[in-house]
């Protein structure tokens, strides 16, 4: 009788791409696509000003709603992801004609919704294949996804509106189609997840207060991050009065550092541990927000884009790599992942609004980003509250 050959294992560098597409496609190109675009949009007289800027909020409404459905898809990840790929592909092609304010609203909403899904499942399906001592330089490729999209819509979105605005939509969503094609084998094996596991994961142990502490910091990273991320080119252009090609420029240092800032921080995490790689990053934001406090020049600019840029992504690695090392039940992982990627929007979406408040009523772009100082700083005192709390559970275990 012929014994049966073992199944190849899985190509970790496959499932890695794979996972870094659907950030790329369904974070990187479907929230910050839309940045160059919005001007445009404006411009060519589809919408006016706020009705373009409530496109930007449905798309923050979709992505919690996604955060919060995606955990449904957790155990068919290599099925779902592909889909909600092609989905978010189908959002630009639908915008790619001036049609009814509640057409784009329905489809800017759906491309947040898949957004956010991919967020919580694409790096935990990848990561599980991964050997833990390279799982930190593994999750900062994946999340350098997020990255590309912001530098490469950065660069091409402003070439293809030469052309058109209708011919820049439909292009960035073939460029979707085209990169979930190609990575759509890549996808490892699911996981069979029954919901008793699931309903075992939750109740069936007490969670780790460290765990909700480390969940809330998520929060109050996103909290801080807002600022540079929706005000940084408005800062340059007019609060120091240097223009919209100067602010642009800047905005594009900060993609180009997206894009290698999740593997810098992964890298890091493998060689100290994410504990200890988390903490560090946070003190670098403190300081590079904070430089903005006492300086204006050049050299702040260079200091503050590159730092923040490299964390906008790369909080996500070190974050999900400390609830892998809280949590060994990988359904457990799954579920804490998708509880911070829900805190981690709603830090965001309501920062976003009390920031455009305050914005409103003072003027002065330095109060926004002694708010995202201060969040930072917060969140290293946060952090080191959960690791000490880890540190006395795992002693008492």
């Amino acid at each position: 009788m012929t014994e049966t050959p073992p199944a190849p294992p899985p190509r970790t560098a496959s499932a890695i791409l794979a996972a870094l597409a659907a950030l790329f496609v369904g974070v990187g190109l479907a929230r910050f696509a839309y940045t160059p675009l919005l001007p445009a949009v404006v411009a060519a007289g589809w919408f006016g000003p706020d009705q373009a800027a409530y496109l930007g909020a449905a798309n923050l409404g979709g992505y919690l709603l996604g955060a919060i459905a995606g955990r449904r898809l957790m155990a068919h990840a290599s099925r779902a992801a592909p889909l909600l790929m092609l989905a978010t592909a189908a959002t630009f092609l639908a915008c790619a004609a001036p049609l009814p304010f509640w057409w784009f609203v329905l489809w800017r909403f759906v491309s947040g919704l898949t957004g956010g899904a991919l967020m919580v499942i694409a790096a935990p399906a990848a990561l599980r294949i991964v050997p833990p001592a390279r799982r930190g330089l593994a999750g900062g490729l994946i999340f350098a996804g997020v990255g590309l999209g912001i530098a490469g819509s950065g660069i091409l979105v402003p070439l293809l509106l030469t052309v058109g605005l209708g011919a820049a939509w439909a292009t960035v969503g073939a460029l979707a189609v085209g990169v979930t094609v190609a990575t759509w084998r890549g996808w490892p094996p699911d996981i069979a997840m029954s919901r008793g596991d699931t309903v075992a994961a939750t109740t069936g142990r007490p969670w780790p207060l460290s765990a909700t502490v480390l969940i809330v910091v998520y929060g109050v990273i996103a909290a801080g991050l807002v600022p540079h991320m929706v005000f940084l080119v408005d800062f340059v252009a007019r609060g120091l009065g240097a223009g919209i090609t100067a602010g642009s420029g800047w905005w594009v240092v900060f993609g180009a550092s997206a894009t290698v800032g999740p593997a810098i921080f992964g890298a890091l995490a493998d060689r100290i541990g994410f504990d200890n790689a988390l903490a560090c990053a946070l003190t670098l934001q403190i300081g590079a927000i904070g430089v903005l406090l006492i300086s204006t020049g050049p050299l702040a600019l260079a200091l503050t884009s590159v730092v923040v840029g490299a964390y906008v992504p790369g909080s996500a690695p070190l974050v999900l790599g400390r609830l892998r090392e809280i949590f060994h039940d990988p359904v457990r992982q799954q579920i804490a992942w998708s509880r911070g990627t829900i805190v981690f929007s709603l830090g965001q979406a309501g920062s976003a609004w009390l920031l455009s408040v305050v914005f409103a009523h003072t003027g002065d772009h330095r109060v926004l980003f002694g708010f995202g100082a201060g969040a930072f700083a917060l969140a290293l005192l946060l952090d080191r509250v959960a690791a000490v709390i880890d540190a006395r559970r795992r002693h008492t275990v």
